[in-house]
């Protein structure tokens, strides 16, 4: 029992240790904004019969 004990408190140090990486990088990284232009030809806008 003692070892099963043991790998469920690593397994779940490792899984912190995961999370915390996780919530880290999405708060402290910002990407950089740059603008997106995207070209629709005319014949999308027509009515498909």
């Amino acid at each position: 029992m003692p070892s099963l004990f043991r790998f469920l408190v690593s397994v779940a140090i490792m899984g912190g240790l995961i999370y915390g990486a996780m919530f880290a990088i999405a708060q402290f990284y910002n990407p950089p904004l740059r603008e997106i232009t995207v070209t629709i030809p005319p014949d999308r806008f027509l009515k498909q019969k």
